[in-house]
């Protein structure tokens, strides 16, 4: 998720019935957290925000695989050993997660975590990873090794040493969780960003869509495109700042856990879906299927768009995106 990549255009302003756009930014999941709202005055707003903030602590407590205390970190600590019984929403996670590496053929998959880290994308690689290293680090990653019994409640790790990440669904999971939230607590209106994945719900005071411009990584001083989101989510992948360039090929710090190599080809890829869960994870897949494959996928899901930039800076989109409407000059 790269925030650089993404602008969010407010309007301040008051509408018939005096209500305003509140926004707070903490940092939440080692990330930039910024929650939006329209309220009728402050004390309402921050009633929202802390809402919006207690329910990303909740279910980080959830699914996060750092905090050793967490379901996801006990499943992940028992792999090979035994099954783990785990609250509900977390298997139905995991389940929705397995349902995208299928549609993916496995480029998005959460059982990354357990990759060794051949790969450095912090200036110290001098050389390439010899192939033997590279096909070693992947053989604990395979989302067909990851067993849930529904009844029992409960998964099972079928490998020792596997462990499963929520990173590329993770957050746009919140940010879904978060809206849900205000949404039932009568927040007609707002906008959750988290570190690039974005969610919003009804508009601004003054009757205006929420707006976000996108950047090209090959002129981040450029806003090339500005897009009207109502009820819909946005998230970018991209592998413009961290990546390694051997015997003149370019290797983003995104993975393919299939083979281990770096994906290549793209730099950014912006997806557009109803969900920002679904954005996320299509985020991720896409950008490691690569152009042709990931936009032929896109082209047949309805009501999930597509906009990327490949190495040489040139721009596709998705049949549903008309990039000229969108587009400055």
């Amino acid at each position: 998720m790269n925030r650089l990549l993404l602008i969010v255009f407010l309007t301040v302003g008051f509408s018939a019935n005096a209500q305003l756009i509140h926004k707070r930014k903490v940092s939440l999941l080692g990330s930039p957290f910024e929650i939006t709202v329209v309220a009728k005055d402050t004390v309402q707003a921050n009633q929202y925000e802390d809402m919006a903030i207690a329910e990303v602590k909740r279910i980080e407590n959830l699914i996060s695989d750092w905090i050793p205390t967490t379901p996801l970190s006990q499943i992940n600590q028992n792999a090979g050993k035994q099954a783990v019984k785990v609250p509900t929403e977390l298997i139905e996670l995991i389940e929705r997660s397995i349902k995208i590496s299928k549609l993916t053929d496995g480029a998005f998959d959460i059982s990354y975590a357990s990759l060794d880290k051949i790969w450095k994308f912090d200036g110290s690689m001098k050389e390439m990873p010899t192939p033997e290293a590279i096909k070693k680090s992947v053989e604990r990653v395979g989302y067909e090794n990851i067993l849930i019994d529904k009844e029992k409640q409960t998964v099972f790790l079928k490998l020792e040493g596997m462990k499963l990440g929520m990173g590329g669904i993770g957050q746009g999971y919140i940010a879904d969780k978060v809206k849900a939230l205000l949404l039932s607590k009568g927040c007609v209106a707002g906008l959750v960003n988290i570190s690039g994945d974005i969610s919003t719900w009804g508009r601004q005071p003054n009757g205006e869509q929420w707006k976000v411009g996108i950047k090209n990584p090959m002129n981040k001083n450029k806003i090339f495109a500005t897009f009207p989101l109502e009820d819909t989510a946005v998230e970018t992948s991209g592998s413009y700042e961290k990546y390694v360039t051997f015997n003149g090929k370019r290797y983003s710090h995104i993975i393919d856990t299939r083979t281990g190599y770096p994906a290549t080809g793209l730099i950014s890829v912006s997806v557009f879906a109803k969900t920002t869960e679904l954005a996320d994870a299509l985020a991720t897949g896409v950008f490691v299927m690569g152009k042709d494959a990931g936009m032929n996928l896109v082209n047949q899901l309805p009501g999930v768009g597509c906009i990327m930039v490949d190495e040489e800076g040139k721009i596709t989109t998705s049949k549903n995106i008309d990039i000229k409407k969108y587009q400055h000059d």
